[in-house]
């Protein structure tokens, strides 16, 4: 009787390199990633608690910025973790189921992101341009369900990733040049056909990210029409202010990840490190900062986190 084997093979294993061409730096550069993930962290963290326990922040906007801390940690704690183990302990292994849904949590945390950021777009248009109004227009319970929105569109539009990965051979090279699986680094390893990824990849970003960055443009073309339009130089200096937190937000939430998608596709010449830090700076620098912008260009937030802080 022919005997068989019924041990289970092995699961695919990808290799990260971390950061190509610094191995020998990678304690050294763990420390600054490390230390932005913790800041981001707890500004993020203290956010969420103070606009919790202050009912006068239970506003549309306030719930904004909380659903904007919570997509931002969430996209940096499914990638620093991995990266710490890589830079600290050589651990570099991943299984493929790993690094798929580490592709689909990390994409879809993008989307989502953008997302959150036209609605605070149109949040300050509606502020602005039609303030007597702002209460019927957005209320918690609306920006509960556009959230919703935001992140069924979020699911469905990164779900193909994964999959159209999953389709994909790999052969013997298994290393991906970077600290996490984000989805071009890891298709450019495959030794079949990777178009498909390629366009739908450049698909969600101009589908998606353009369609969202022209909703945010729009909205701030019609707040500095109605700005000009204020005859008070405090209106005019309130109205301004209200705006250039979320605007700084936009300009460190977009500019990296625009710039990284084109260079994985255009930018063979371009030093393999410089790739993987501008997609690591994509997701650290607005988890970092956007706690600090929000709490000091916000004058209602940075009092109440202030006496949060003083209480502590």
């Amino acid at each position: 009787m022919a005997a068989f084997n019924l041990t289970p093979a092995e699961p695919l294993t990808f290799i990260l390199m971390g950061i190509p061409g610094l191995e020998a730096a990678h304690i050294w550069i763990s420390i600054p990633i490390f230390l932005s993930y913790v800041i981001g962290l707890l500004g993020n963290c203290t956010l969420l608690v103070v606009v919790g326990k202050e009912q006068t922040l239970h506003k549309p906007m306030y719930l904004l910025i909380c659903m904007l801390a919570l997509v931002e940690m969430g996209a940096s704690t499914c990638v620093v973790p991995k990266a710490m183990w890589v830079f600290w302990f050589n651990l570099r292994d991943i299984i493929k189921g790993g690094c798929f849904s580490q592709t689909f949590f990390f994409h879809a945390a993008a989307v989502m992101h953008s997302a959150i950021l036209v609605t605070m777009a149109f949040d300050r248009y509606v502020a602005i341009c039609n303030p007597l109004r702002y209460t019927t227009i957005l209320s918690n319970a609306r920006i509960a369900k556009m959230g919703l929105v935001g992140l069924t569109r979020a699911v469905f539009c990164i779900l193909p990733l994964p999959l159209l990965l999953n389709r994909l051979p790999f052969c013997n090279n298994r290393i991906i040049p970077s600290t996490y699986c984000e989805h071009m680094s890891v298709a450019k390893i495959s030794c079949g056909d990777i178009t498909v990824n390629s366009m739908y990849g450049l698909v969600i970003m101009f589908l998606v990210h353009g369609f969202d960055l022209m909703l945010i443009a729009l909205s701030y073309s019609l707040i500095i029409r109605a700005v000009f339009i204020l005859s008070s130089r405090e209106a005019h200096q309130k109205a301004l202010n209200t705006c250039t937190a979320h605007l700084s937000v936009m300009v460190m939430s977009y500019l990296p990840g625009l710039v990284s998608t084109v260079i994985h596709r255009f930018g063979q010449g371009i030093t393999p490190y410089i790739h993987v830090i501008l997609a690591n700076l994509y997701f650290l620098i607005p988890t970092m900062l956007n706690p600090i912008v929000y709490g000091v260009k916000n004058k209602e937030l940075f009092d109440k986190v202030g006496k949060f802080i003083g209480r502590r």
